[in-house]
């Protein structure tokens, strides 16, 4: 599973590419839910490189 850790800048990059709408909006960065599939979309688009397998 990914997780977006605190670089996260929360410019929704991460969001559309998930294909399995893991990815929302939280208080202060991004999230992604138990969902995930760990395919990696997120991490390929984000500028700061905040996605990480966990």
């Amino acid at each position: 599973m990914y997780v977006i850790n605190d670089s996260c800048i929360s410019c929704g990059a991460c969001e559309p590419e998930c294909p399995v709408n893991a990815i929302s909006a939280g208080d202060s960065i991004y999230v992604i839910s138990a969902e995930c599939i760990d395919c990696g979309a997120c991490a390929n688009v984000c500028p700061v490189d905040a996605p990480q397998a966990e």
